[in-house]
């Protein structure tokens, strides 16, 4: 055994002092009995983590999902979905409650993208939320003609979605945030049952012209006369007639002067600080994190082991993925789209407009018809050079502050098209010493039957949660994406557009 200065070499006691002066221990050294408390506690806790370790290992992971498809292609019809929307566990409580005042949109939007009917929803839901009634929500909606199934450019989809398939929390029937008393939402089912002859208002009757079209008239004013309207009805039970127009025009949103000022009303309004998506969105996200940052595979047992330990992250809608650039870009009709943007002399969607935000379009003056068209399509339909050339830009001017490694493209782009397109910056990358530790997109995505329809809130949810997203200045999923961001306080230099 070896001797310490101190001990004995046969005894853990202290040694009696040799001399008749004691020692003085250098100040500020740690006293042997504590050292040896220090080292049986780093001991007892390597013990308990490689126990853990070896037991998180040794279970098999979870039963891999079923990504099949079925044989007769049939889309998902959501069932358990719509089961547990119609069965929400206040319904009990506010049928007994006389005083539960409710607002039902029944010319709600629909027939439309996803971005389209989300922006109208959430306008519906601020609205009802301003009024302090329970908002009253509806499915998704492709066709409303009553059929199951619908044609879609060949492919076959459901005609209506559960909204709770593709949105989570308050919105959709969840708890409201602490503080907010506003009553929970329900579903049109509930409503029709609890109101059978509801006081019912036109939109025509409200919205006069220049309310819907003139520039003149911001949105808050628009909002502030149906808060008002509303309010002076003492019915609990008010819908809006179910074939008017939406009381906030699609274009609206188009319109940065008449949009923009509404911002400081609904930036910290709860309907938006509590968005959040559906189980099956999470559940997607969840099972393709390795696509979007670091982190293994889910067939991985580290993958268990890491979520076990609380070492996975958070997959909160208000936090960062570090190190995602995440871009949109669309294709298909969107092509003609673009044109007509050009034709309709169209500016960015409004949420797309900071004047905080690096980017903003500047229309061309004084051009020929070829060179506006040149310009919009640029910034709506950018070719594969002139993606990659604004990707490695984008990426070297954020480089002092975000250090993105890992590139997602959001697009519903033929599949040989996103290969090129992957390809393409992958080797633009590490032309330029900067190569990308991944490139993948949409349709890498690992789906099961039902997510795959709801995929674009899968894509809105890592949009909104990229460190850096670069999107389309006139499409509604980059615009409530931004919208969802700013809410959440993420850098304006975050958010930039081609």
């Amino acid at each position: 055994m070896a001797f310490r200065p101190g001990k004995s070499p046969k005894s853990d006691g202290h040694v009696l002092p040799t001399t008749t002066h004691h020692a003085k221990r250098p100040r500020g050294s740690f006293s042997y009995g504590l050292t040896r408390r220090l080292l049986r506690l780093l001991v007892a806790l390597a013990t308990v983590l490689a126990m853990t370790t070896i037991f998180v290992l040794s279970q098999q992971p979870p039963p891999p999902p079923d990504l099949s498809i079925p044989d007769d292609r049939f889309p998902p019809l959501y069932e358990a979905f719509r089961q547990r929307e119609r069965n929400l566990s206040h319904y009990d409580a506010y049928q007994k409650n006389s005083s539960i005042k409710y607002f039902w949109a029944a010319q709600h939007a629909h027939s439309s993208g996803w971005g389209n009917v989300m922006q109208d929803y959430l306008m519906m839901a601020l609205l009802a939320h301003a009024t302090g009634r329970s908002f009253v929500f509806d499915d998704y909606i492709w066709n409303a003609n009553g059929s199951v199934y619908s044609d879609f450019d060949g492919t076959l989809v459901p005609s209506r979605i559960p909204l709770s398939a593709l949105l989570g929390g308050p919105l959709v029937g969840g708890p409201r945030p602490p503080g907010d008393n506003t009553p929970r939402s329900v579903n049109k089912h509930f409503f029709e049952r609890v109101c059978p002859n509801p006081t019912v208002v036109h939109v025509s009757d409200v919205n006069t012209n220049d309310m819907r079209f003139s520039d003149a008239v911001p949105v808050t004013d628009v909002f502030n006369t149906w808060v008002d309207t509303i309010n002076a009805i003492d019915d609990p039970c008010v819908m809006l007639g179910p074939n008017g127009n939406q009381v906030f025009d699609n274009w609206v949103f188009g319109k940065k002067r008449r949009m923009l000022p509404f911002w400081p009303t609904i930036s910290r309004s709860p309907v938006l600080t509590s968005w959040d998506w559906s189980t099956l969105v999470h559940a997607a996200y969840k099972r393709n994190r390795h696509l979007f940052k670091r982190f293994p595979h889910r067939s991985s047992r580290l993958v268990t082991l890491l979520d076990n330990l609380g070492l996975s992250g958070s997959d909160a809608p208000n936090s960062v993925i570090k190190g995602l650039m995440a871009i949109h870009v669309r294709r298909g009709d969107f092509e003609a789209h673009c044109r007509h943007l050009a034709e309709w002399d169209a500016d960015w969607h409004a949420w797309n407009s900071f004047p905080e935000f690096i980017d903003k379009f500047e229309k061309p003056t004084n051009a020929s018809p070829d060179r506006v068209l040149d310009t919009y399509i640029k910034h709506c339909y950018p070719d594969i050079p002139q993606i990659v050339d604004r990707v490695r830009s984008v990426r070297q001017e954020s480089r002092p502050k975000h250090d993105l490694n890992y590139l997602y493209i959001m697009t519903n782009a033929p599949a040989s098209w996103v290969e090129e397109l992957k390809h393409a910056l992958a080797e633009d990358a590490e032309k330029h010493g900067q190569k990308w530790k991944s490139v993948k997109s949409s349709q890498d995505l690992e789906l099961t039957w039902e997510e795959t329809f709801v995929s674009q809130g899968i894509d809105m949810f890592v949009a909104q949660r990229a460190e850096v997203i670069i999107g389309n200045g006139w499409s509604s999923l980059t615009s409530n994406a931004v919208l969802l961001r700013m809410v959440h306080g993420f850098p304006t230099d975050s958010m930039r557009f081609w």
